[in-house]
């Protein structure tokens, strides 16, 4: 029996990429809702709930990236120096979240921490937009010549639709982060964020609503492989099934089933998105001829292959990190001496 390996590395990159948003989407998501809360008590908590784990959770970036670069090494070439600003974007917003966890609690000025709060909050809204438009301009297309070369501007991604999808992902990463903080806060802070979570919500699946209709109509190409093979309609029905049994379990007290509805839907929806491309990677608009796809933008079958070997060893083991490191900080937040 033949293995299409291409298949399965665009699998992988797939689930590496998915990891990525669920562990690091909630991180994002506690960023964004950080300066809801008033009190540095509630700020320290909000920053200690994810403290032990946003590093970790941003190995998935780094996996799926070296993943991307190693089984289709074209995609990775256009998709960088086509968003070569986008990402340095990127790239600022979480160094600047990374050193806003860290540098906060240094010093007790006001001015310090405020400074340091608002970094936070304000690079984690930016990655998440960032990190969605990214998703909205490969899926809507974006122009590459006959060389399989990014032939547009940076401000030619600043398009509508992948500026909804910017918007769309900031806030399923909201309700993703707080669901996450009603599981890890008591007391009264578990009772304000819980007022948190059906808003969030309420502004998904808003803009949920928005971005599919918006699809259907502008976006056809991503919805071809539905219409062609009808079973993977069951993933958007999966989708909704997930985000409505997140308010359903909220008022049960159910945390934990919440949050992995909430996973269960941003896996929905990456398998959604990765269908909706199937066979291409990078769509190309408005010239598909120069689309990359699997095939013509991936590494030899050699390198495929040995690839492969290396990574059914590594993904275990970045499996087994992350599932010891959640299973050492479980239970809610406590703060003390050498909390953030």
């Amino acid at each position: 029996m033949n293995i299409d390996l291409n298949v399965i590395w665009f699998l992988l990159v797939g689930v590496l990429f998915t990891g990525y948003a669920m562990l690091d989407g909630f991180d994002l998501g506690v960023g964004a809702l950080h300066l809801l809360t008033r009190t540095d008590e509630e700020r320290r908590t909000m920053i200690n709930a994810i403290g032990p784990v946003w590093d970790g959770n941003e190995v998935w970036l780094v996996t799926g990236g070296g993943a991307l670069f190693a089984a289709f090494p074209m995609v990775y070439a256009t998709v960088f120096s086509g968003f070569y600003l986008a990402l340095v974007l990127l790239l600022v917003g979480l160094i600047f979240r990374a050193a806003a966890i860290e540098f906060r609690s240094k010093q007790e000025h006001a001015w310090w921490r405020q400074m340091w709060d608002v970094s936070f909050s304000v690079s984690s809204i930016l990655s998440s937009l960032l990190l969605g438009a990214a998703l909205g301009n490969i899926a809507w297309g974006v122009p590459l010549d006959a060389h399989y070369e990014f032939a547009g501007t940076f401000l030619g991604l600043l398009r509508p639709y992948p500026l909804l999808v910017g918007v769309t992902t900031l806030a399923l990463f909201v309700m993703h982060g707080s669901i996450y903080m009603v599981l890890k806060t008591e007391g009264a802070m578990h009772n304000k964020v819980r007022g948190w979570v059906n808003n969030a919500i309420i502004f998904f699946i808003v803009c949920y609503a928005l971005t599919t209709f918006t699809t259907l109509l502008y976006v056809p190409h991503m919805t071809e492989t539905i219409k062609a093979h009808p079973i993977f309609f069951l993933l958007p029905v999966l989708n909704m099934l997930a985000i409505a049994n997140i308010p359903r379990e909220i008022y049960h007290g159910r945390d934990l089933r919440a949050f992995l509805s909430s996973c269960a839907s941003m896996a929905a929806l990456m398998a959604l998105f990765g269908v909706g491309l199937f066979p291409n990677i990078v769509f190309s608009s408005p010239n598909p001829a120069n689309s990359l796809t699997l095939y013509n933008a991936a590494s030899s079958q050699k390198t495929l292959r040995i690839m492969l070997i290396i990574a059914c060893i590594g993904v275990p083991l970045v499996l087994a990190y992350t599932a010891s490191i959640y299973w050492v900080f479980r239970g809610k937040v406590k703060l003390d001496a050498h909390s953030y």
